[in-house]
């Protein structure tokens, strides 16, 4: 399972491309996969934030 990775490194991805950085070099420069930024950079401009979706989990509990 992957790791869950914090608002606020999500948010410093995020902002170092808003800043002209690719999201590849952002994504090396702090640790994550190309595609973990380039997915958070995507989540931005359709939401507006880089926050994390909710994890599922047993649905019978909610009742």
């Amino acid at each position: 399972m992957p790791r869950v990775l914090s608002q606020d490194l999500r948010e410093r991805v995020v902002a170092a491309v808003d800043a002209g950085m690719s999201c590849r070099a952002a994504a090396a420069r702090f640790g994550v996969s190309a595609a973990s930024a380039i997915r958070w950079r995507q989540l931005v401009v359709r939401n507006g934030t880089p926050a994390a979706k909710p994890q599922g989990g047993d649905r019978r509990a909610a009742r």
